[in-house]
């Protein structure tokens, strides 16, 4: 085990020593193949090299705060090994929440063909999630590199999702119209206001892209606000609207939801008891 202890040791410069072992057993099993029974075997001390030159340039990656999915550039999401690079963002835990959250509100009615627009997909790791459970899913980005990559995933996991460029800030009626309706519309999109940059850790400020983490101080709900009125525009009767939210904003983008129009309005927490996210339907159940 000494190259393992060796690189715990050095990560453990800038990072906290649990952080720094669970890194470097993430880089010996996923990149070298190398399990814990190898590395008790001292099986790191037979790497050639080439692996020895590929380790020492994972390392100061990882001292200069790289995010590890990005050096490795791929990440488990709800059962799916997603590519991710530079460009979109890595999917978090509490993202895999609302995909389950979906995924049981239309199990729970046996409707697995349901039709859904994910907007702003990023690696698409949403819409992949959702049509690997076996909805029809279509999703859209501004940035045609998330485009890429989002289809290289649909591709090599063989889903069949149809992409397409749309920014969502942009409201254009007359393009709007050949879109279909929808049974369910779901966004995780920019929710950081520029202030609390302050607080981000440098591996998610330094390297993951800002045009998909913030929004304007002045401006908090505005993403909300343009997917909201497409989506009333764009979803079925019943039809239910999902975001991922910052949780400073919840009862903000309740109000908002409900001003136009939108009912059932339910707020989610998170496994860490924040709320994150909301569910909102276009017409009550008593209409």
């Amino acid at each position: 085990m000494k190259l393992f202890r060796e690189l715990t040791q050095r990560l453990s410069i800038v990072y906290p020593t649990g952080e720094a072992k669970a890194l470097a057993r993430w880089v010996m099993e996923e990149h070298f193949g190398l399990s814990m029974t190898d590395l008790m075997m001292d099986k790191d001390n037979n790497l050639s090299s080439h692996q020895l030159q590929d380790l020492e340039n994972i390392t100061e990656r990882l001292l200069h705060k790289e995010p590890i999915q990005y050096i490795l550039g791929h990440t488990l999401f709800c059962g799916l090994d997603i590519e991710v690079r530079p460009g979109v963002l890595i999917p978090r835990p509490e993202t895999a929440e609302l995909v389950e959250w979906i995924c049981q509100d239309y199990e729970a009615e046996c409707r697995p063909d349901t039709r859904v627009l994910d907007m702003g997909t990023g690696s698409g790791c949403i819409a992949l999630s959702l049509a690997h459970r076996g909805f029809h899913t279509e999703a859209c980005d501004i940035s045609t590199d998330a485009l890429d990559i989002a289809e290289s995933n649909a591709k090599r996991l063989g889903l069949n999702i149809r992409f397409f460029q749309k920014d969502i800030l942009q409201d254009d009626a007359e393009s709007d119209q050949g879109f279909v309706q929808y049974d369910a519309i779901v966004s995780n999109p920019p929710y950081i206001c520029q202030h609390e940059a302050a607080e981000m850790e440098a591996n998610v400020l330094e390297h993951e892209p800002h045009l998909a983490l913030f929004v304007p101080d002045d401006d908090p709900l505005l993403f909300y606000r343009h997917i909201a009125q497409f989506a009333k525009s764009h979803l079925t009767s019943n039809g239910r609207l999902y975001f991922e939210i910052n949780r400073s904003y919840g009862q903000e983008i309740r109000e908002m939801l409900s001003n136009m129009g939108f009912c059932n309005i339910t707020l989610q927490d998170d496994q860490y008891g924040n709320t994150r996210m909301v569910r909102a339907t276009t017409t009550s159940p008593n209409n």
